[in-house]
């Protein structure tokens, strides 16, 4: 699977492109304004995109009225069309975020519920009760995605919704030649619509990704034979910039063991789980990190464990947002894409894990665990590396069989000497590949 072999960039188009929040119906072919990102992301090495919802709906992209028509605030089914043709030809591969699990009030089904009520032939697509009423007065009772009237769930129960869906994803594929998708609250969508469309999509084009939206749980429940290839760590993702700020590596090393180590009863050795440090639901990782010479060694560690990277569009020159800021925070519009030391950096990790085996496919194991410094090992049959870190102000010395003399970071290109051990400085992390 070429998506268990690729470093993803998630952009949200909506504010990527500075679109107003209310959908005002005015078309304006905002899209242009990613294109300055095809560079970048050909510079930094990606091989893939997700886009979050970029479809007609009623503010935020995931209220959708319209499933085959890309939001007036950000052009049209061209203009996207053109932006994947140019992603495409600089090699990236382009994923979608589906939201199957509820539409917007201003999905056209649902008006037609609102208007003829019982007479409606989408009546059944939701779950509604003719004789309540809601906080829209409606004069009807419907569920609502978590209690939010705004997103009204899909009945995935009929076979006439689940038909749609999986045409709307030929139709994405056939119209844009996406490559995958990316599930949203995957959690919640019912298990026989998550294999039919693995099946389905699997027909419509060789190697389709599907990744799933997981919180907390049980990552199997949507992921494995049959399911999504695979779904968002969330728990890793708490992890990483939980260790850091307690400075207890003991915790994401421990989660790591807890999902893909050495043991038989591990969770999820061998699965590709989706690793991110932030994503357009959560406080940006420079704003989160109590020190921000963290930073570095936090992206190190989230290349260098289990899984599929992931980095989210301003973080890799170290935008700032806090969450309690407001969704809109999270997901800004630049002028352009922006380049700085750290970004070299990430640029370093995306080329260390692209030219790895064992980081895309090795099995994990601790060799040397502190609280402030670990040292772990990927293996493979014929790669391995050492991932090394330190989050303390003072140097650290490692000691443990290498199994080599010396070692190139992958990251930097640098060559390490083993010698007396593994000295590794303050505030630093390696990816070493031993010689």
């Amino acid at each position: 699977m070429w998506a268990y072999e690729s470093v993803f960039y998630q952009i949200y188009p909506l504010g990527a492109c500075g679109a107003p929040f209310e959908n005002d119906g005015k078309p304006e072919k905002r899209l242009k304004k990613l294109d300055t990102y095809v560079p970048h992301l050909k510079k930094l090495g990606v091989k893939g995109v997700l886009f979050n919802p970029l479809f007609d709906s009623d503010t935020h992209g995931y209220n959708t009225r319209d499933y085959r028509k890309v939001d007036v605030r950000l052009g049209d089914n061209a203009d996207f069309k053109k932006l994947v043709d140019k992603l495409h030809k600089a090699g990236i591969k382009v994923i979608l975020d589906a939201v199957f699990n509820h539409v917007g009030r201003g999905f056209w089904g649902f008006t037609d519920v609102l208007e003829k009520r019982e007479g409606s032939e989408y009546k059944d697509w939701f779950h509604i009760n003719f004789g309540g009423n809601n906080g829209y007065n409606d004069g009807l009772w419907y569920e609502g995605w978590e209690g939010n009237f705004d997103l009204v769930k899909l009945n995935l129960q009929n076979p006439a919704v689940t038909d749609y869906l999986i045409d709307t994803v030929r139709y994405w594929i056939d119209t844009f030649d996406i490559d995958g998708l990316r599930l949203d609250v995957a959690y919640c969508l019912d298990q026989n619509f998550i294999r039919r469309l693995r099946y389905e999509s699997s027909q419509m084009k060789e190697d389709f990704f599907l990744m799933g939206e997981m919180i907390g749980g049980d990552y199997r429940n949507i992921c494995g034979e049959g399911l999504c290839d695979s779904a968002t760590n969330y728990e890793c993702y708490k992890g990483l910039f939980s260790s850091m700020n307690s400075y207890n590596l003991f915790e994401i090393t421990h989660s790591l063991l807890r999902q893909f180590g050495p043991e038989n009863w591990t969770l999820y050795r061998g699965m590709h789980l989706w690793s991110f440090v932030d994503n357009h639901d959560v406080t940006r990782v420079s704003s989160i990190l109590a020190n921000p010479e963290h930073i570095k060694p936090i992206y190190a560690l989230m290349f260098g464990m289990p899984g599929i990277p992931s980095i989210y569009y301003g973080s890799e020159w170290g935008f700032k947002a806090d969450k309690s800021q407001g969704d809109p925070a999270l997901r800004p519009m630049f002028d352009k894409p922006l380049w700085n030391e750290l970004t070299d950096y990430i640029k370093g990790c995306v080329s260390a894990f692209q030219s790895s085996k064992a980081l895309q496919y090795g099995a994990f194991k601790s060799l040397v665990l502190q609280n402030k410094a670990c040292v772990w090992e990927r293996e493979t049959d014929d790669d391995r590396v050492l991932v090394a870190c330190n989050i303390d102000g003072a140097p650290f010395t490692a000691h443990f069989d290498a199994r080599a003399g010396q070692a190139v970071d992958l990251i930097t290109g640098e060559m390490i000497d083993f010698g007396g051990g593994l000295e590794i400085p303050p505030y630093t992390a390696y990816i070493l590949k031993p010689q």
